[in-house]
């Protein structure tokens, strides 16, 4: 710290010690002292979480499938929302539609405003006419929950199954999910998320490796306490229990968390299975922007559901609690954004006592530690995928630590505003498919006559 001093005897009349009278350094110093505290709880339950997974050899075999799963017992409808994803959606619903598994439905769905979508659903519905239908929404304003809703009436599976238009799925996933399915009698079963493309940019970088950890470890995690905020896509939910609840809810801004929140608070069992060789691929948004909005509806999601009160219904204090903090993040994120302008003035040009200067270095330790562990999970990321990890990706990593962190509390104070203003609006993530990997192209000579099944609209 540039600027240390020795913590005096803190007098309102001014009679003894450095700080004597000085209200406005006490505050200041109660500033820096609660940003380390918060800092720390924050990083040090970060970093319980993501090794998870890795804290003994029973706890990462517990992450996967079953090396010998069952026959399948189970039928399946797969949603398919897309809204202008013209670029990626037909090979997605191309790659569902490969699933080995003999009993799926597959649903398009897309807005009665979105032609270039709604050419390339129908394309793919053409080429696979006996397993594709195309839903066509027609709410206003749109956003994925509804379209889920709206096609979720046209489902005929035992199992609901949920994926984005940019998905790209492995073949035998289904067999996998209707074993574990069977295994463990759960009402949920949450597949691997994987994002691919880490060398794309800095923030990719980090952002593919929050999902690892995410889907790898901490979900895992979640399952285990009963209490789960779900992903938004490769999660499957007995049909049943989707209509009991009326499906999804249509206002809120993170869907999969909240109906994950209502069937934990309901005492339904989830399951998560992360198995590197059968995760469904994903892409980071193309520019930071654009992952700034992600990440401010994300956040802005979490506090809806925490305002929603399903949490409170968790049968016992200690779950209550920790969906309180889960939830509450983004507040948490925020006030730590707010201060951190704060305690840089404060140690740059403020004559610190050598106390709180010491406090201030707390969070460093486990911060440092979460640090070495994203290096080794970037090279285990590296092996797992077969995907070459380069010097530079590893400087890029620990050098966009801080910068991520900063960036993550301004997209945490906008939810906030958001919220606070309530504002609602639904702002979509595009994609580019650069995480696809090429496909055959389908024969155009072997494309049926038959039209594709379309239901929800008169077209």
């Amino acid at each position: 710290m540039p600027n240390r001093g020795d913590l005096g005897t803190i007098s309102p009349t001014g009679s003894t010690g450095t700080m004597s009278g000085d209200w406005t350094a006490v505050v200041g110093y109660g500033v820096l002292v609660l940003l380390a505290i918060v800092l720390t709880a924050i990083a040090l339950t970060t970093l319980w979480w993501m090794l998870h997974a890795w804290k003994s050899d029973g706890n990462l075999r517990k992450t996967g499938f079953s090396a010998n799963p069952l026959p399948p017992a189970h039928s399946f409808t797969l949603l398919v929302p897309g809204r202008h994803e013209e670029e990626v959606m037909g090979q997605t619903l191309d790659t569902l539609a490969a699933q080995t598994h003999p009993n799926v439905q597959i649903i398009a769905i897309v807005g009665d405003d979105d032609p270039g979508t709604d050419r390339v659903v129908r394309e793919a519905a053409a080429r696979h006419p006996e397993l594709i239908t195309v839903v066509v929404d027609s709410s206003v304003p749109k956003n994925k929950p509804k379209a889920l809703n709206t096609a979720l009436a046209y489902a005929t599976g035992d199992i609901v199954g949920v994926f984005d238009a940019e998905d790209e799925v492995h073949p035998h996933l289904l067999e996998l999910i209707d074993s574990k399915f069977s295994e463990t009698d759960a009402g949920v079963v949450q597949g691997g998320v994987q994002l691919m493309n880490f060398q794309s940019s800095w923030w990719s970088l980090r952002n593919v490796l929050e999902y690892y950890f995410w889907f790898r470890s901490r979900l895992h995690f979640h399952a285990g306490a009963r209490f789960i905020p779900l992903g938004g896509n490769t999660v499957f939910i007995k049909r049943a229990l989707l209509e009991r609840n009326d499906g999804w809810d249509a206002e809120c801004l993170a869907e999969d968390c909240e109906i994950g929140v209502r069937l934990s608070s309901q005492g339904e069992k989830v399951v998560v299975a992360y198995s590197p060789e059968v995760v469904t691929r994903e892409e980071t948004p193309g520019t930071l922007m654009s992952l700034f909005k992600q990440r401010t509806r994300w956040n802005q999601g979490f506090l809806q559901v925490l305002g929603k009160g399903e949490w409170k219904k968790l049968p016992t204090v200690r779950q209550r609690l920790f969906a309180r903090y889960i939830l509450a993040m983004p507040f948490l994120q925020a006030i730590t954004g707010l201060m951190i302008p704060l305690s840089l003035v404060l140690i740059l040009f403020v004559k610190v006592p050598t106390v709180i200067a010491l406090i201030t270095f707390i969070p460093l330790a486990p911060t440092l530690i979460t640090v070495a562990v994203e290096i080794a999970g970037l090279g285990e990321f590296g092996r797992l995928y077969e995907t070459r990890v380069r010097a530079r990706d590893y400087v890029r990593l620990v050098l966009g630590t801080f910068p991520f962190q900063v960036f993550l509390a301004i997209a945490a104070i906008r939810s906030v505003l958001r919220q606070l203003r309530n504002e609602t609006g639904w702002e979509k993530t595009a994609h580019a498919g650069v995480h696809l990997r090429p496909m055959e192209s389908a024969d155009p000579h072997q494309i049926p006559d038959r039209e594709p099944e379309t239901v929800g609209s008169a077209r």
